[in-house]
């Protein structure tokens, strides 16, 4: 009996084994023998394939494009890569974001809910809350992990705004950076934003600086070569697998930059200004049948100021800023082609399903009157018309970290109200979509159906011929939430089955429902970074019947009460179910640091090395009161000169250097004259050791945010200025090396010379 039960448990372990591979061989486990590959191999580990005939996977996504803003939905920016793809496929009017960066790029990549995958807000606005912490959980994989399960080579160009921002340092962890999260290749940068002319790139994980002595580099033109040698590589090594591409320019978030030449196609187009030229797009998506024959175009907010009202030399600054921005657009556009081109050379386009988004959400509007440096709104400071108009011939160069201003976000965005981070209106949420792939989609046109960038990796699936996977690395799947939307492939009039959509993003927010929508009232325009609290949960509501209002230009919450309280309630449920509450409308106290793990926290000494690292903001501390720097330094010789420790760019940063023997700080936080201190020694130093010390004092009797900013030698010091406020810094830190840009035009850039920089030391009192 013993015997029989023994004999029974050993073939029942033996079946399991066989299972993982193993069989029982003479009380051994050895491996299970393996078919004959094609190849003839018996044991190798063999790799995923893709489904017969799966097409390649292009998925591009620009940055804070409006609906309007390219030629094939009647703006006038000259998109031709762009009109083709739509015109030769798909165009979708009705498709949705969700109001802002981080939380499309989360939900596009994963199929679900921004906030049920804990990107409710921007990585950089991350807090302790369920649906804010900016962690995509491993129970939501990427389009990337998944196709590459499925037989695909991957790859991803451009931005990264997914990463959590304490884990983008020279240190990780890395398992929520590109790579780890799917794709063989990254190419790109890790931020919000990137300099067009001296982007702080990434490659896979190694930081690399772009080329020093290219006057003419340009960063979608680099994106477009990386993507392009990447797939002819995979087309000459792997021509049998299929490819997946997602490619992410940082055009048109600020930076608007752009060379000179494509930004002088341009002069002149914009006088006629931005009500104007809402008019006259709206006429045009009319004539297309990009919007509806009863679609009404809805009045300019009151805060935004009529064209008119400008003085000409206000006007003539504003269509600068305008033609910077198209011509960035434009030049886009144009790399996008080369990539585009080299498909239909090699073969391939026919079988590519081209997903093309244009814009995360709706234009920026972010700043009322422009800015030649929009990151001095960071520490408070929105310039004037005068300001912007005094370096107006910098604006779209190296010198300039500009944006438009708030009325061509507007009018981009034709024929919607608001736009980016507003959640309850289109102006914010509705995008332009084309897609393209000639070998499946036989009846090109518009398509009217009801969409949202959810339902990108569910197309993707079916497209490829797979199913979603319920488990994924041994970790169990979260639903998708999208659907998709190759049903509409070839079936215009097919009824929408993507139905019900809720919204929200810095409180302001809204509920989709069969044409119906609810949306609460803006209290705060996006370009009031700096304004009194306000209570989300008490934010008016307003009704739209979408079906018969396709611009949501008629409130009719008065007539069905009923309709927007059912609508209320929806949203409410749905905001329990992906973690939503509790809300929060004010996007600088977001921002503070202290809401996001610091890597530093509880650190009050940190000793650094000179080396080519870059380091980001959660990895070295930014200057505040009680903030000091120690560099130890070995001079050669009195001619010693160079950088010692660096952080930031010209457009707010700091800088300790040694010139011509003297010990030179210069703080320049604002990009702004007004803000600026340089301190330096009062003779050169002799050779041999010394330490250099620079360092932010509290100053109680000049304010709450004054301090004292000292240079010392040695111990002594030898300058000093009072600043009536400090401001923060915003940028990367090098330690013995220039970085990117010098720190204010024509200043010197280069390496340390005839001096050694053993180390430096931060100090941090409280």
């Amino acid at each position: 009996m013993k015997k029989r039960r023994l004999t029974r448990a050993i073939k029942g372990v033996a079946k399991t084994a066989l299972a993982f591979g193993l069989v029982v061989n003479a009380g051994l486990w050895v491996p299970a023998t393996a078919a004959p590959t094609s190849d003839g191999f018996k044991n190798y580990p063999k790799q995923p394939s893709a489904p017969a005939r799966a097409p390649n996977v292009l998925l591009i996504m620009t940055d804070d494009v409006g609906f309007s803003a390219s030629t094939g939905f009647g703006g006038v920016i000259p998109t031709p890569v762009f009109d083709s793809l739509a015109l030769g496929g798909l165009r979708y009017n009705a498709f949705h974001t969700t109001a802002m960066c981080s939380p499309t790029r989360a939900a596009l990549l994963t199929g679900r809910n921004h906030h049920a995958v804990e990107s409710g807000a921007i990585s950089n606005l991350a807090t302790d809350q369920l649906g804010y912490t900016s962690v995509i959980p491993d129970s939501a994989a990427t389009i990337g992990r998944v196709l590459q399960l499925n037989g695909y080579d991957t790859a991803w160009v451009g931005k990264n705004h997914n990463t959590p921002v304490w884990e983008t340092g020279p240190t990780g962890p890395f398992n929520h950076w590109p790579n780890a999260m799917g794709f063989d290749y990254f190419y790109g940068f890790n931020a919000a934003m990137a300099d067009q002319f001296s982007p702080e790139l990434i490659e896979n994980r190694n930081p690399i600086d772009p080329p020093a002595n290219d006057a003419s580099y340009n960063l979608d033109r680099d994106l477009a070569e990386h993507l392009l040698h990447w797939m002819q590589v995979h087309h000459t090594v792997q021509p049998g697998r299929p490819f997946f591409a997602y490619w992410a320019p940082g055009t048109l978030h600020s930076p608007h930059q752009v060379s000179a030449d494509w930004i002088a196609r341009f002069k002149g187009q914009f006088a006629m200004g931005w009500d104007k030229l809402r008019e006259q797009t709206f006429e045009r998506q009319k004539r297309l049948g990009i919007v509806p024959a009863n679609a009404v175009l809805t009045p300019r907010p009151a805060a935004m100021p009529a064209w008119d009202s400008l003085s000409s030399e206000e006007q003539a600054a504003a269509s600068r800023m305008m033609e910077v921005a198209a011509a960035q657009l434009a030049q886009s556009d144009y790399q996008i082609g080369r990539v585009i081109d080299w498909l239909k050379e090699s073969g391939q386009f026919d079988n590519t399903l081209i997903i093309f988004l244009h814009g995360d959400n709706g234009a920026s509007d972010e700043s009322i009157n422009g800015a030649n440096n929009e990151l001095a709104s960071l520490n408070g400071i929105e310039p004037t018309y005068k300001e912007v108009e005094r370096n107006i011939q910098d604006h779209g160069g190296p010198f300039a970290f500009g944006n438009y201003p708030a009325p061509w976000a507007w009018a981009t965005n034709t024929p919607f109200q608001w736009g980016k981070e507003v959640a309850s209106h289109l102006g914010g949420l509705r995008d332009a979509l084309a897609i393209s792939w000639p070998a499946r989609i036989k009846s090109s046109g518009l398509r009217t159906q009801f969409g949202h960038v959810i339902d990108i990796a569910p197309t993707i699936y079916e497209a490829v011929g797979i199913k979603a996977p319920l488990a994924v690395d041994g970790v169990k799947q979260q639903p998708m939430d999208g659907v998709s939307l190759v049903y509409t492939f070839n079936d215009a009039a097919a009824p929408s089955r993507h139905t019900e959509q809720y919204f929200e993003m810095l409180g302001n927010r809204s509920y989709y429902s069969n044409g119906w929508l609810a949306s609460t009232t803006p209290e705060v325009a996006p370009w009031e970074r700096h304004h009194a609290p306000v209570d989300p949960n008490k934010f008016h509501w307003e009704l739209y019947d979408l079906n018969n209002d396709y611009s949501q230009a008629n409130d009719v919450s008065a007539q069905y009460p009923a309709k927007l309280a059912e609508l209320k309630k929806k949203f409410d449920k749905a905001a329990v179910r992906n973690h939503v509450y509790p809300l929060g409308a004010d996007l600088m106290t977001r921002f503070a640091p202290s809401n996001r793990p610091d890597l530093l926290a509880g650190r009050d000494h940190l000793t650094y090395y000179p080396g080519d690292t870059r380091y980001p903001a959660n990895s070295f501390p930014g200057v505040r009161q009680g903030w000091s720097a120690t560099a130890h330094v070995t001079v050669g010789s009195s001619a010693a000169r160079g950088p010692l420790l660096i952080a930031g760019d010209l457009f707010g940063g700091y800088g300790l250097s040694l010139e011509n023997g003297f010990p030179v700080f210069l703080y320049n936080p604002t990009g702004r004259e007004q803000e600026r201190e340089e301190l330096s020694g009062k003779a050169a130093l002799q050779p041999g050791l010394h330490d250099i010390t620079v360092s932010f004092a509290a100053n109680p009797a000049g304010g709450a945010q004054a301090a004292t900013l000292t240079l010392s030698v040695d111990g002594k010091a030898v300058d000093s200025r009072s600043l009536a406020k400090l401001y923060r810094v915003f940028g990367n830190a090098y330690v013995g090396r220039a970085g990117l840009t010098e720190l204010m035009p024509g200043a010197r850039k280069g390496a340390l010379a005839d001096a050694t920089l053993r180390s430096i030391d931060i100090d941090l009192k409280k």
